[in-house]
């Protein structure tokens, strides 16, 4: 698998238009479009042309007052996006008008935000390790549970029945769903689990944590298949490709990691500038989008991010 796809020869291009560094990156269902969030309070939608060198044109999804951690695009509707903000507030953007259509105010500072497999719901989480689920159709919380640990990255599984949570503790904690009864605890790392991403084929789930290296795990056995251990760094960012052949990885490593699901190897790394805050492929084309804490040489944010995988820069 990993010989039919030329990584060395591919590009990455750059993508210029935040005031402030990007946080996250994410693809929409249909791999057309790229939304990107940053620490300047906005949020921009690029129109990805994947095969010529058209113009780029991004909306801008104004209306936060505080950095947008995290977004997250409806996974049935190519044109709807979800943000989550330092202000409190989670907002669902329509993405052709750049209008928000719903807002709600949480208790926290949101930094974390997912959506159900099937788009009716939303989970977001909070610095004060909250967990607010969102019914999309109303825009109201429906569940709310606060934790006694530090909660970082969440995902719900392929059929939407199992929610799962990162800790501090080193744990994955995976609940029933819509429930949230405990299932089981795994214990995933010897530190903190810091981000969590799911096999699109639904087979396995990885889990990046402080201890630099990234876990795989049989969804249905709940076993460690393998370990990667190419980074040095606590792991900030983790995805699977379209096909889950192939895993990115990212750190305070000035490289992303990526690496054969199936034969734990690293087959490509892509260097970069800057600590990465969000890797995302493309869930049609292997199209690694990627945001980090570049500067330019004034030391001022560059407010850029990049997609590797072009046959020409």
């Amino acid at each position: 698998m990993e010989e039919t796809i030329p990584f060395k020869n591919l590009h990455s291009r750059e993508y210029q238009g935040h005031k402030k560094k990007v946080h996250s990156v994410a693809w929409n269902c249909t791999g057309t479009k790229l939304a990107s969030g940053s620490v300047d309070q906005t949020a921009r939608v690029w129109h990805i042309d994947l095969h010529g060198h058209g113009k780029i044109k991004d909306i801008e999804l104004k209306g936060h007052a505080d950095s947008v951690d995290q977004l997250c695009w409806d996974p049935k509707h190519a044109d709807l996006i979800a943000t989550a903000s330092g202000d409190k507030t989670v907002r669902l953007w329509d993405a052709r008008s750049g209008k928000c259509s719903q807002q709600t105010e949480l208790s926290g500072e949101n930094i974390n935000i997912t959506y159900r497999p099937d788009g009716t719901h939303v989970a977001v989480g909070n610095r004060d390790d909250e967990l607010t689920i969102l019914d999309v159709r109303k825009f109201k919380p429906i569940h709310r549970r606060k934790f006694n640990y530090e909660v970082n990255e969440i995902a719900w599984n392929m059929t939407g029945e199992m929610f799962l949570l990162t800790t501090g503790n080193g744990t994955v904690e995976v609940l029933s769903y819509p429930s949230l009864q405990p299932l089981e605890t795994v214990m995933a790392h010897t530190a903190g689990c810091y981000c969590i991403a799911i096999d699109p084929k639904g087979r396995y789930f990885a889990v990046g944590s402080a201890d630099s290296l990234v876990s795989l795990w049989d969804i249905s056995e709940m076993l460690c298949v393998r370990t990667f251990t190419k980074l040095e760094w606590p792991v900030r960012t983790i995805s699977f490709n379209h096909t889950g052949d192939f895993i990115a990885s990212a750190s305070e490593d000035l490289f992303i990691d990526i690496s054969n699901v199936h034969t734990g190897r690293s087959v490509h790394q892509i260097p970069c500038r800057a600590a990465m805050n969000s890797v995302e492929w493309n869930p049609k084309y292997n199209l690694l989008a990627y945001a980090g804490d570049d500067k330019n040489k004034y030391q001022t944010d560059e407010g850029v991010f990049r997609i590797f995988g072009f046959e020409s820069a």
